[in-house]
């Protein structure tokens, strides 16, 4: 896997929207679209957006090795990394490199592999990372009452046996419209850890594009991807801070009132890019 290992550092912008959705609720606020407590921007958590590429990459490879996907519903982590540990004569770093050659998501992410048993399989440091996601705005939560017909106890039937229209209620909260903002770095360095290679590199920009297409939620609204802009550098350390690159990227607002995509402008300055770096646009 080191041999093919990708040899440029990257980092890109992933601009998103979502309308009459709820694109990441806080579990800590009711289930509350999740905002900045101070300013009342969006936030959607990294954790979020890596969920929805390893969703991606298990419904297109469904969970074979390269692909395989370790952190999934139904997997017993301890369990996992005590047996490859053992197949490789509990020699960490030979586990870390088949848990790497097996799991997508661990030569792209990494991963806290530290369960099991004696001290199961250390770390590994992923070479993508990604920020949190934040709106363009602030946004507004919205909360919306909701019912249902039917009920959900015997307990509930009998007390509205003598209503008319018997139904039970519920809340549903969204936000209007909000565009968000993630940055993302990888690091080639660590891809040569891990193993990371140009084919997981196009099935991540392959995930990213498409992962709203496969987790639809009444819960979601409509949401879609807007641009993914990338910033390639010709070596493995980079030739530009990322914060310079990322400053490339403006969004206006045309509209003191957004409720669409339409209602805002992206410009890229691609005219004087720090030499050694190349900008590629895949929407």
């Amino acid at each position: 896997m080191e041999s093919k290992a990708i040899n440029n550092r990257y980092d890109f912008v992933f601009l998103f929207d979502v309308k009459d959705g709820n694109p990441n609720g806080d579990p800590d606020q009711a289930n509350l679209p999740r905002v900045d407590a101070e300013n009342q921007e969006g936030l959607v958590t990294d954790v979020c957006i890596k969920r929805k590429v390893r969703n991606y990459v298990q419904l297109k490879h469904e969970l074979k090795s390269p692909y395989d996907i370790f952190i999934r519903q139904g997997n017993v982590l301890a369990k996992i990394i005590d047996e490859i540990k053992k197949d490789q004569n509990k020699n960490v770093d030979r586990a870390q490199k088949k848990l790497n050659e097996l799991y997508f998501d661990i030569r792209t992410f990494g991963g806290v592999l530290s369960v099991g048993k004696e001290g199961g399989a250390g770390t590994v440091r992923g070479p993508v990372q990604f920020t949190f996601s934040r709106s363009a705005d602030r946004v507004y939560q919205a909360e919306h009452s909701i019912t249902r017909l039917c009920v959900t106890t015997e307990e509930e039937a009998k007390k509205q046996e003598t209503r008319e229209h018997a139904s039970t209620f519920g809340r549903k909260s969204t936000v209007p419209y909000a565009l968000f903002r993630m940055h993302g770095f990888i690091s080639a360095v660590d891809a040569q850890k891990t193993g990371f290679s140009d084919c997981d590199l196009d099935l991540l920009w392959e995930a990213l594009l498409n992962a709203f297409e496969h987790d639809r939620a009444a819960a979601r609204g409509e949401m879609n991807p807007r641009r993914l802009i990338i910033f390639k550098h010709d070596n493995h350390l980079g030739s530009a801070r990322s914060g310079e690159l990322f400053e490339k990227v403006q969004i206006t607002k045309n509209n003191n009132l957004p409720r669409s995509w339409d209602d805002y402008s992206v410009k890229i300055d691609d005219t004087n890019l720090p030499k050694g770096v190349n900008l590629m646009k895949l929407l």
